[in-house]
């Protein structure tokens, strides 16, 4: 047995042409292992049965184009009249290309198995759908000398590696804890670690059972970080707003720099302390110490770029604040002092 590791140089690595990552729908879901967790009962099936359509139909997802190709949807929660009521509040022409099995074997009993001769069956496969991931897991499994953590890994990878050979996506449904993690919404998945550490992407979605809104939270390994703001009118989960990383960052800058910009547009320098800025801005929103603080972190990121220089100084027990502004050729007296 070779047991040699299979390594590959850096000049050749780079040399050697590779096909772009495939996405089944266009920046959100592509090949490789994707988890979308979400609470019980809040839509998630017709969310699924929907996207599985339109797949298939080579209909657009929010606005986004997707790979028309075949769906496996093993929809283990569900018996075949139910999926068939579905449908038929979906759709008036249900292709013959998007296929549905209410039984399937279990991780490491039968479910790979049985996946593989689908696709091998099915060549025109990009897409397979579980619901749920808890239904094809051995429950009996969960403790052993893995834990918690190397079982989820362990399930999650076994599945992620009929993805990588077949070159699909496989879309995964699981569910979110009871308990909410308020600083990572992440944290809320079901399980250990372990399932999104694997996973190639993430999905979050939440709803309010009081509404008809929900988010969605996007992130992964070749999808970027995305929130998306979703309605679920008719039966189906309509897209109302998206916001990536970007649009998320700059909402998140205190509002307070942007005034700073607006009180520096009729101005070509301004010193004086923090108490004083506040007082000449009429400011009431922050405080002289949170001024300070946002000045620090944001300046050159938010005033900068539009010309407004910041620098500041201890002079005995206070620290004055120099605003300058700058047109092209005065960049070159960025050293003189405040």
């Amino acid at each position: 047995m070779d047991n040699k590791l299979k390594t590959v140089d850096a000049e050749t690595l780079l040399s050697t042409p590779m096909s772009k990552t495939m996405f089944i729908v266009d920046g959100l879901i592509s090949q490789g292992v994707n988890v979308i967790s979400d609470a019980s009962k809040i839509g998630k099936s017709w969310l699924m049965l929907w996207l599985g359509l339109q797949v298939a139909q080579g209909n657009s997802i929010w606005g986004l184009p997707t790979l028309q190709c075949d769906v496996l949807y093993l929809s283990l929660e569900d018996t075949q009249r139910r999926i068939k009521d579905r449908l038929y509040n979906l759709t008036d022409s249900a292709p013959d290309n998007l296929y549905f099995a209410v039984t399937s074997g279990l991780i490491g009993g039968g479910l790979e198995e049985q996946i593989t001769d689908f696709l091998t069956e099915h060549p025109a496969t990009k897409l397979v759908i579980i619901d749920t991931l808890q239904k094809v897991r051995d429950s009996k499994g969960s403790a052993g000398k893995a834990g918690m953590y190397g079982n989820d890994y362990d399930d999650i990878s076994s599945i992620k590696r009929i993805a990588d050979g077949f070159n699909i996506a496989i879309l995964l449904v699981h569910h979110l804890r009871k308990l909410q993690d308020s600083d990572d919404p992440f944290n809320d998945v079901s399980g250990s670690t372990g399932i999104i550490g694997a996973a190639d992407t993430n999905f979050i979605l939440r709803r309010k059972r009081s509404g008809n809104a929900a988010t969605l939270l996007v992130s992964g390994r070749d999808v970027k970080y995305q929130e998306l703001t979703l309605q679920f009118n008719d039966l189906v989960w309509e897209l109302v707003e998206c916001k990536n990383s970007e649009d998320i960052h700059k909402a998140e800058l205190p509002k307070f720099l942007f005034r700073v910009v607006d009180f520096m547009e009729h101005r070509t320098e301004w010193v004086g302390t923090a108490t004083e800025l506040l007082t000449e801005m009429k400011e009431q929103e922050v405080t002289p110490n949170m001024a300070t603080k946002y000045l620090g972190q944001f300046a050159y990121e938010v005033l900068e770029p539009l010309g407004i220089e910041y620098r500041t100084k201890r002079t005995g027990k206070s620290r004055l604040i120099k605003f300058l502004r700058r047109d092209g050729d005065d960049a070159n007296d960025a050293g003189i002092a405040i």
